[in-house]
């Protein structure tokens, strides 16, 4: 399987994993001129922007999650929130997917 493929599969079993918590999908693969948001959720009036990171190991899927991903990440939320003209209180979490479980880290700072 490609690599886009597998980040497809674990894009939309992050989706599943979120929507079983309460989470509300409300874009996913959203572009810019500053990267992507793979998903954007909402729960508890709070806005959800999602990493989904796959890897073969935990470890390996954490280790992709780097400060300037994270600018750039925030980059693309600050015009999306903008162009939307959003105003909720926002996250960025990570959803770490591996063929054996699915984790989510809330909230991460840089």
């Amino acid at each position: 399987m490609h690599t886009r493929a597998k980040g497809n599969v674990a894009e939309e079993r992050g989706c599943d994993f979120l929507r079983l918590r309460g989470y509300r999908i409300i874009d996913r693969n959203v572009y810019n001129r500053f990267g992507e948001i793979d998903i954007i959720a909402l729960k508890d009036n709070v806005i959800h922007f999602v990493e989904v990171k796959s890897a073969q190991s935990y470890e390996q899927a954490v280790g992709n999650i780097t400060c300037a991903k994270l600018q750039k990440l925030n980059r693309t939320i600050q015009t999306y929130l903008q162009k939307k003209r959003l105003d909720l209180a926002y996250c960025i979490d990570a959803l770490i997917v591996t063929d054996e479980a699915i984790d989510h880290i809330e909230n991460i700072t840089f």
